[in-house]
């Protein structure tokens, strides 16, 4: 049995909408690719399809089964065009993951470069501070920033990166500046809720201040605001507040000490044929972040660092 033209067949049928377009761009009879699809379904023992005289939506589980299939068809036909020498252009959808704090400004301009390179090429985007599961949740690439955990996962390093304690220089007035990390007991502090422990900040390899907040927030834009805005003292990454510092809005304080010391990754699955869109992808970012990271080469004048 032809599984693969059975997956392809399907995939048509979703992207184009119908039987018959899919026929059409795929120069074969109706009846065909209907009987493909049945044999499909019946294959999987699951409908996959809701037709009715007037429309054709995939079930929940034909969206599932699309999200995954339809990466596997592109990736084969790259991976036969490769073997028979073809100069093959990155395609189709590439779905990434990044941190929602890292999304603007760095990536959205590293992206809107991507797209104009690659005009075959279709990015769809999640921003979350969440680690997802790449193969599960079916993403070809995240970014991730931190200490990376072991895993099967192939890692990109693209840059350097670190959390620095910031505050406002009104609240630095008011309430009077950390000389050493003991002083953070003293202070309001503004938590970030991804952390092990929101109850300290580790500021070295062998450092954990407890410190305390009435704010706590999953993203740290938002504690960066709030920074700027005198309500207390953040433990950031510099990617997050170089503008801020650059500005003067923010001012780092306990400068000997630097938390995190870590890195940016592009973090993809292994594999022997690796996707023409994901190799192109990967490559862009290393160019986008060399000689040095884009929040480095940032001013206070620069709107879009």
């Amino acid at each position: 049995m032809d599984t693969t033209t059975e997956m392809a067949v399907f995939v048509k049928v979703v992207e184009s909408g119908g039987f018959s377009a899919a026929a059409r761009e795929l120069n074969m009879p109706k009846s065909t690719v209907s009987r493909y699809v049945s044999r499909l379904e019946d294959r999987l023992g699951v409908r996959l399809l809701n037709r009715t005289t007037r429309s054709l939506r995939p079930t929940e589980l034909g969206a599932a089964y699309f999200e995954r299939v339809a990466r596997i068809v592109q990736e084969i036909s790259e991976a036969e065009a490769a073997v028979t020498n073809m100069q093959v252009e990155p395609r189709g959808t590439l779905r990434v993951s990044a941190p929602l704090s890292f999304g603007y400004p760095f990536i959205s301009r590293i992206f809107a470069e991507f797209l104009e390179a690659w005009p075959d090429v279709t990015l769809d985007v999640d921003l979350t501070d969440r680690v997802v599961d790449i193969i599960d949740e079916g993403f070809d690439l995240a970014i991730r920033i931190g200490r990376l955990r072991d895993s099967s996962l192939i890692a990109r390093r693209l840059a350097a990166t670190d959390r620095v304690v910031v505050g406002s220089p009104a609240y630095l007035e008011a309430h009077g500046t950390p000389e050493v990390p003991d002083d953070l007991r003293q202070h309001e502090c503004l938590l970030y809720a991804y952390e092990a422990t929101t109850a300290s900040w580790r500021l070295g390899p062998d450092l954990s201040v407890p410190v305390k907040g009435r704010l706590v927030s999953n993203n740290g834009d938002v504690l960066a605001a709030a920074a700027a805005e005198g309500l207390g003292l953040a433990l950031l990454p510099s990617f997050i507040v170089g503008r801020s510092l650059h500005r003067g809005e923010l001012v780092r304080v306990l400068e000997p000490y630097t938390s995190w010391e870590a890195g940016v990754y592009a973090v993809y699955p292994h594999s022997r044929h690796l996707s023409t869109k994901v190799r192109a992808f990967v490559d862009h970012l290393v160019d986008a972040f060399s000689p040095e990271a884009p929040w480095e080469r940032c001013n206070g004048h620069d709107e879009a660092c």
